[in-house]
Order: C-alpha cells, then sequence, then structure tokens
C-alpha cells in the first residue's frame, strides 16, 4: 500500500509524546513490510524539509502554531495527485477534518479527546478554541474507522456519538529490546519515579505533594523526575517550596537509553494525570519490572491492573496517593509480586501486532470504502 499519514508532529520534534511514539512504532514496522509510507507533519528549529526516518518519508511544513490550516491546502495541490491507497488522520489536539476533503479510504487515530481538562492545560481562549474543535471532530469523523489505543477511548468516543462498529483497539506497546527488566540494587528499594512530559495535566504538582508527606516518614527515600515540559519551572518552585529540593532530582529531557537506565534504578513509578489514552510510560516502567501507581482515571485504568501490576488511586487525593506509595516502599514482598506481574503483563503489548492491526484496519478501510 501506499500510505500518507497526517499528525502535527514526527518523532524527532522535542515537543513530541507518546502519540508520536505509538505512530512512529507502528508505522516504521509497516515500511519495513514493504508498504510506502509518507508523514505530513509540522517542522521545528534545526529541522530538515524532508528526510527518511526509519523507513518513513517525512515531509515538515510550517510552525505547529498554524499546521492545521496547512493541511487541506497541501492535500489538494500535492497528495491527492500522488496516488494514495489509504489516508491515517493522527486525531489529536485539534483536528484535520480530513473526512470533508479527502478522498481516498481514510482511518483516523484516536489516543484521547481533552474534554474539559484541557482548561486545565491551556489559557481560556485556547482551551475554548481547542473543546469547540473537539465537539466539530464528533460530528465530522463519526463514521470514519477508527484506531483507538485503549478501552477507555473507545467508550469515551462511543459516548460522544462515534460508531462503535468502526472502532478497533490498536494500543501502544513497548519495545522490549530496549525496555526489560534488570537486577536491581539494594539502592533502588527507596527510590521513586516520574516519567512523561511535564504538562499540567499529568498533575505531577499532586506527585510532589505527596511526596512531602512520604519523606517525613522516609526520610531516606528519593524521587526522580524524568522528562520536559512547560510547567517543569512551576514544579520546580513547588519543590522548592515544600522543602524537598534534597530529595527530589528534575533529570529534564532523557534518551531512551538513559530512561530505561533511571528505571532500572527505581522501586516502583507514579502517574497523577488527570487523563489519558492509555499509558505508554506504564508499560515501558513495567517492562523494567518497575509498578506504578496511577490515578484511576479513564487510560490509566487501562494500563494499570490495580493490585496485580500495579496500585489506582483516587485521582487528586494526594493523602491516598502518599499511603499507597509508603506501602509500596515498605512492603517487599508486594512489590515483588507486583514486579513479577508487571514484567508478565508488558510483554503481552507488542508493536508487532500491533502494527498487523492496523494494516488490517486499512485493508478494511480499503474495501469499505470500494
Amino acid at each position: 500500500m501506499k500510505i500518507l499519514v497526517l499528525n502535527w508532529q514526527d518523532i524527532k520534534n522535542p515537543l513530541g509524546g507518546g502519540a508520536e511514539v505509538h505512530l512512529h512504532e507502528i508505522f516504521k514496522r509497516i515500511a519495513v513490510q514493504g508498504h510506502a509510507v509518507t508523514l505530513f507533519c509540522c517542522s521545528f528549529a534545526g529541522a530538515k524539509r524532508e528526510e527518511w526516518v526509519d523507513g518513513i518519508r517525512v515531509l515538515r511544513q510550517g510552525h505547529r502554531s498554524l499546521f492545521n490550516f496547512l493541511v487541506a491546502p497541501r492535500y489538494r495541490w500535492q497528495f491527492r495527485h500522488e496516488q494514495y491507497d489509504v489516508v491515517v488522520d493522527d486525531i489529536n489536539k485539534i483536528p484535520f477534518y480530513s473526512p470533508l476533503y479527502v478522498k481516498e479510504p481514510l482511518v483516523g487515530i484516536v489516543h484521547h479527546f481533552f474534554g474539559k481538562s484541557i482548561f486545565l492545560e491551556a489559557s481560556l481562549p485556547a482551551a475554548t478554541y481547542v473543546a469547540a474543535s473537539e465537539k466539530l471532530a464528533a460530528r465530522v469523523y463519526r463514521n470514519t474507522p477508527l484506531a483507538v489505543v485503549s478501552e477507555s477511548t473507545r467508550q469515551e468516543l462511543i459516548e460522544l456519538g462515534f460508531s462503535a462498529d468502526k472502532m478497533f483497539i490498536v494500543p501502544n506497546c513497548v519495545d522490549h529490546s530496549s525496555y526489560r527488566p534488570a537486577e536491581q540494587p539494594e539502592s533502588a528499594r527507596l527510590i521513586v519515579g516520574h516519567l512523561g512530559r511535564l504538562k499540567k495535566y499529568k498533575s505531577v504538582d499532586h506527585l510532589l505533594r505527596a511526596f512531602q508527606i512520604v519523606s517525613q516518614e522516609v526520610p531516606e527515600a528519593r524521587l526522580v523526575i524524568i522528562g520536559e515540559g512547560n510547567h517543569r519551572s512551576e514544579l520546580e518552585r513547588l519543590a522548592r517550596a515544600l522543602r524537598l529540593s534534597d530529595v527530589v532530582q528534575f533529570t529534564g529531557y532523557l534518551t531512551k537509553e538513559e530512561t530505561v537506565r533511571q528505571l532500572h534504578q527505581m522501586s516502583l513509578a507514579v502517574s497523577c494525570s488527570i487523563k489519558e489514552g492509555w499509558g505508554l510510560t506504564v508499560i515501558e516502567a513495567n517492562a523494567c519490572g518497575v509498578p506504578v501507581i496511577a490515578s484511576d482515571v479513564p487510560g490509566l485504568r487501562d494500563s494499570v491492573v490495580d493490585e496485580k501490576t500495579g496500585l489506582l488511586y483516587e485521582y487528586g487525593n494526594i493523602e491516598q496517593l502518599a499511603q499507597k506509595i509508603l506501602l509500596l516502599l515498605r512492603d517487599e514482598h508486594l512489590r515483588t509480586r507486583l514486579r513479577n506481574e508487571a514484567i508478565t503483563w508488558a510483554q503481552s503489548f507488542d508493536w508487532n501486532e500491533s502494527a498487523k492491526k492496523m494494516i488490517d484496519l486499512m485493508e478494511w478501510a480499503r474495501t469499505s470504502k470500494g
């Protein structure tokens, strides 16, 4: 197949996240199988306008803030003449509304809609714009075949009026050649971690407030926060205000290899988001033998099997989060049981299987269109 993929960012973009990992891991495998894959996305400082990345032809244009206005014109003057067999629209942030102009068979990918959570992340005008865009998307994409990353996302879209019989779960997975368990040093017993972009909706401030309680009970405990984002400076100020500077480390952005080395030093990780599509960093931590404590919200309740691969807590309940962290720090038997179950759970998520599901969905969309 000749495949055109539309997304805001590519895997090399420093602002990329789980959506870009999902897209890249799947489509680089599809490209290896002989399919021709072109990705159209926004540019960034120092980026090439065109390059090949892991077998994917990447075309970049324009700034991130205006990229959605460039997709339809570029399609009309170039892409519609290039005879693609299928177009894939990764629907996140502000949609491209591709069903209104794309003539080829179309498949959408949805991680989650922001819904009300966008008002925690963006200014009121921007949040209102995104919320209105998502409402319109529910009408425009309603009958488009969709790949969704979790059952929570599937149920969310059904409630918004999307066609249930055109949705297929294509989960986030893990690169098992990189993320794998290792023997943990004794020092790992008291290290808690957080992985992911430092965005407001990730609620890392909840973890800092909970860790203040943890630190009073277990002064030797340490917190390592891995990732970069526009909320970092505010979180660093909060850590200082809570007098946690000596026990909290902000690493900034780390490579995959550096992240794995950090994971091998942890006894547990925490994810506090108000909402996720799935929980890619959860499965990556699990694959390294790290159980995860996560908020009981859509997406995270899919990726964490409560009391089996990790623990769930009520979102926003700082005391409950602190007590669950303390429980795992103190109970080595429970921690070991969760670690073993987490490793087994992570092994069931393979990018090769997700790539196969995506190929099947694209073929189905082509057949249905015809």
